[in-house]
């Protein structure tokens, strides 16, 4: 097997989830940013991070208040999604603009988008000051899902959502299942 080194490193852990993150003012002005840089740092309790441009719209937005929605965008929102990311919420109101609905939170004061199929609303624990982004690490502290993923024990089932990623410039169509965990050491 052959392989290249690039001269510059850069990122290529991909791919990536693609969300958009909600967010709201003190005054109630409302924004969505489109992230790619964002993850699982924690699970007890349940911490994500997101990293954002500091002359992003919504930074300030989200330093001064402290909390965020994540919003899994499914397919059928790519266009808002990308759209989301390659404009800004100083010029237009991405809500109006995109034909998306806000929805009101169950505990931070920020909106969340109706059409996603699953919404993460964060508070801010922490914000690192890494380079070109700064990292807001943010403790999640509810969760909302569409109801036509649950099935009729009311167990939910994310591979319905028809979720997208980010690869490297690209959106993608998350693939079949191909194994579960545990599936290499499970006795058959």
């Amino acid at each position: 097997m052959s392989k290249i080194t690039f001269d510059k490193p850069g990122n290529f852990l991909y791919p990536l989830p693609a969300v958009m993150v909600s967010c709201t003012d003190k005054e109630g002005h409302n924004n969505i940013i489109t992230i790619a840089w964002t993850g699982t740092v924690c699970s007890d309790p349940a911490m994500v991070y997101i990293s954002v441009r500091k002359e992003r719209h919504s930074y300030p937005m989200i330093k001064e208040t402290g909390e965020f929605v994540i919003n899994l965008p499914s397919e059928d929102l790519t266009y808002a999604l990308d759209k989301a990311g390659c404009t800004t919420g100083k010029k237009i109101d991405k809500f109006k603009e995109l034909g998306l609905t806000p929805a009101k939170s169950n505990i931070v004061d920020c909106v969340s988008i109706a059409e996603a199929p699953v919404c993460l609303e964060c508070k801010v624990t922490q914000v690192l000051e890494l380079g070109s982004h700064d990292m807001f690490l943010a403790e999640v502290v509810s969760v909302s899902v569409d109801e036509k993923y649950l099935d009729e024990k009311g167990v939910f089932h994310m591979d319905r959502c028809n979720l997208v990623a980010y690869e490297h410039g690209a959106y993608r169509k998350m693939a079949d299942t191909i194994g579960t965990f545990g599936y290499s050491v499970r006795k058959k």
